[in-house]
């Protein structure tokens, strides 16, 4: 029996709608239109690895030639990042499932990418620089916000840029799309009202701060003690300092001179307490306490 593949558009709106359960959409009417309009799919590379292992232990390959249908629901899940990209390149997906799991390129899952994009709130008019090209999508979502012409976005590998560049092309989006390191933002077309990264960092970036208009918004990943990432937010105060906050865990990739771990004083952080450093206390009830032994 022949199964049909699912039509794009109802998976589109069917994941909206689980989004819209997270309220990642509320008072951003704008952003759900953006969401339904660009098509997530054309995006996504034909082959690409998904992001658990499978019974081998290895990563499988989901190929949208071979299985159409199965691609297509994973390119909607809204919780699924798909793996583009392993040790930048040198494991090629023509190869197969790998057991290889140093990620470095993805396309981010939908309900991240947009709340990325709610807590960034791009106003009409702004003007946003991109760090992480990537595939293109989170780029058409902003063109979709404040116009193409309005955007530029910055990737660190020419093949990766220029495969952006197209697939933007193809829709009619026609952002600058530049390839250089995304650490050092892009001078020439500063200043900006808004700053997304894509990529994660363990420390932001001077050039970030000195790029965006004081009472402007940085919004990026930040590697955290805690094995995870949390989406952080600054306020560039024109003099390259900012003050900000963070807002949600996240999981990304980090950017390729920030990989290797700093010792997390360097980088601000409060002595990170052991495992044996805290009490757990429940009552009776069943209510239940964590704190530092010394808090």
């Amino acid at each position: 029996m022949t199964t049909s593949t699912p039509d794009p558009a109802d998976l589109r709106r069917d994941c909206a709608e689980a989004i819209a359960g997270y309220q990642y959409f509320d008072e951003r009417e704008w952003l759900r239109e953006a969401f339904l309009t660009v098509p997530r799919e054309h995006f996504v590379p034909r082959r690409v690895w998904w992001p658990r292992r499978g019974d081998d232990g290895r990563y499988p390959v989901l190929d949208r030639d071979e299985q159409p249908g199965r691609w297509l629901k994973a390119v909607y899940r809204p919780l699924a990042a798909l793996i583009t990209q392993i040790a930048d390149g040198t494991v090629r997906i023509e190869d197969g499932p790998t057991s290889n799991n140093d990620f470095t390129s993805s396309i981010s899952c939908p309900a991240v990418v947009v709340n990325m994009l709610r807590h960034l709130d791009p106003q009409p008019g702004d003007r946003v620089l991109e760090v992480g090209t990537g595939t293109g999508y989170s780029t058409a979502l902003l063109c979709e916000r404040v116009g193409a012409d309005r955007v530029v976005t910055v990737e660190i590998q020419q093949a990766l840029a220029e495969r952006a560049e197209e697939r933007l092309g193809a829709l009619g989006y026609r952002p600058r799309v530049v390839c250089a390191d995304g650490e050092q933002g892009w001078e020439p077309g500063a200043p900006y009202d808004r700053l997304l990264s894509t990529v994660g960092v363990q420390e932001i970036p001077p050039a970030w701060l000195r790029q965006v208009k004081p009472g402007g918004l940085v919004m990026t990943p930040l590697a955290t003690p805690a094995h995870c990432d949390v989406l952080a937010w600054l306020r560039p105060d024109g003099q390259g300092g900012a003050d900000g906050g963070l807002i949600d865990t996240v999981y990304f990739m980090k950017t390729r001179s920030q990989r290797a771990r700093k010792p997390w004083p360097e980088l601000g952080w409060p002595r990170w307490p052991n495992w044996s450093d805290w009490s757990l206390t429940v009552t009776p009830e069943g209510g239940q306490r964590l704190r530092t032994r010394d808090g």
